[in-house]
């Protein structure tokens, strides 16, 4: 997460909700969108869960602006002949028995033949299952907990628990481990403290670097555990002082994260990195933390997608249709998730009249054997749901920007 601004990305400050369902090109949660060469009286609906209120808004919002973008294109192209394709965004708030209802509310929704979604791998544990039950495949740009594709015991008995989901980013098994190479051998951390929320996302990734992190022979010197929305973390950071550690490695999303460098390098006054995955390489992050922020780290999944070449088209496009927000760290991903049920539909429609179970079956089928090159690159998935693009990339914070300084992949 379920994942889900890095990189060097800069936009205004969080709006309110009735602004952002106002957005320059887009409507409420259930608007036509785009228009041009498609006028088909067919309607067939793409579905958004995506925490567009609270902490997590500008990430929503990227996830849902970027979606759109995909809709309004397909429709100005007449890519599904006969049809016309509308956005469904529902907001999940980043909060499980939220995005349940959302999915719910989708899955009773006789056109929605797809969901992009969600961010939080948390959300998607209740979402997946609902969505899974009404044969609608949900493809998620955020969502990096393991057991998502590959189950409980994904390390060693892998087994798919739900047919119809995939996801675009890459797993915390692979972004803990990648974390973990670059503190051992890079900043050559040997002493470590761990701090997570609990959350699917925040544990998972937490022990993904625990993991390898020791198996290369670095000592973890302790766990501890806050909650989510927890604003003084004093107590976690007075046990953790006097171990003098290396580096501190944060499971979690960008609101604590952000305290937590800001309150470990200010009122206790610890000269440490803070580290965490994608949750934490957000804008808002270095804002919150302030000073202290510069020199923390955090990876985020893909290659900068201003370094990319296949993202150039996107960037542009996104920047022409004069959204109010940015496309935010998912947006590339949400973008390619959208296109991937979008390319699928003229075929699993064929000559029905309308949205309906089979087509629904289609469409899951369909999407597994995508292959095309999206704007974060190659788009296609393993027999697990997963992306088989593994690149990752790690950012450290510069005079209060995210800025790569290492992309590779982990090898485990």
């Amino acid at each position: 997460m379920p994942g889900s601004a890095r990189r060097r990305w800069r936009w205004p400050a969080m709006v309110a909700l009735p602004l952002l369902l106002a957005a320059a090109c887009g409507g409420g949660d259930e608007e036509e969108t785009g228009g041009g060469a498609s006028q088909g009286t067919k309607v067939v609906k793409i579905g958004v869960i995506a925490p567009l209120s609270g902490d997590l808004t500008a990430t929503g919002t990227g996830i849902r602006n970027s979606v759109e973008l995909a809709i309004r294109q397909a429709n100005e192209k007449n890519k599904v002949p006969g049809w016309r394709i509308e956005l469904a965004a529902e907001d999940d708030a980043a909060k499980p028995d939220v995005g349940a209802q959302a999915a719910a509310k989708l899955a009773s929704d006789p056109a929605v033949v797809g969901v992009v979604g969600t961010y939080n791998s948390s959300v998607a544990l209740q979402v997946a299952p609902v969505l899974d039950r009404a044969d609608i495949v949900q493809i998620s740009p955020g969502n990096t907990n393991d057991t998502l594709t590959r189950g409980q015991n994904f390390r060693t008995t892998p087994t798919r628990p739900y047919k119809n989901y995939f996801r675009t980013a890459t797993v915390d098994s692979l972004q803990g481990g990648f974390a973990a190479d670059y503190a051992y051998d890079d900043l050559r951390a040997r002493n470590v403290a761990i701090i997570h929320d609990k959350k699917a996302y925040g544990q998972g990734i937490a022990d993904s670097f625990r993991g390898q992190f020791e198996k290369k022979g670095g000592r973890i010197a302790a766990t501890e555990t806050i909650n989510p929305g927890d604003k003084d973390f004093s107590a976690v950071l007075s046990k953790i002082k006097p171990l003098n550690p290396d580096l501190i490695f944060y499971g979690g999303e960008y609101p604590e994260g952000s305290l937590i460098s800001n309150q470990a390098k200010g009122p206790q006054a610890m000269r440490v990195p803070v580290m965490g995955g994608d949750g934490i390489v957000d804008p808002t992050y270095a804002r919150t933390a302030g000073p202290a922020a510069n020199g923390d780290f955090g990876t985020s999944v893909g290659a900068p997608p201003e370094q990319q070449a296949s993202a150039k088209q996107f960037l542009e496009d996104y920047k022409a249709a004069n959204f109010r927000d940015s496309y935010s760290p998912y947006g590339a991903l949400a973008y390619d998730a959208a296109n991937a049920i979008i390319n699928v539909l003229p075929t699993a429609l064929g000559s029905a009249g309308a949205v309906d179970d089979n087509v629904r079956r289609k469409v899951i089928e369909a999407v597994g054997k995508v292959d095309f090159g999206g704007a974060s690159g190659k788009v296609a998935f393993d027999s697990f749901g997963d992306t088989v693009t593994k690149t990752l990339t790690m950012y450290k914070v510069e005079n209060g920007e995210f800025k790569p300084v290492k992309t590779g992949e982990f090898k485990g």
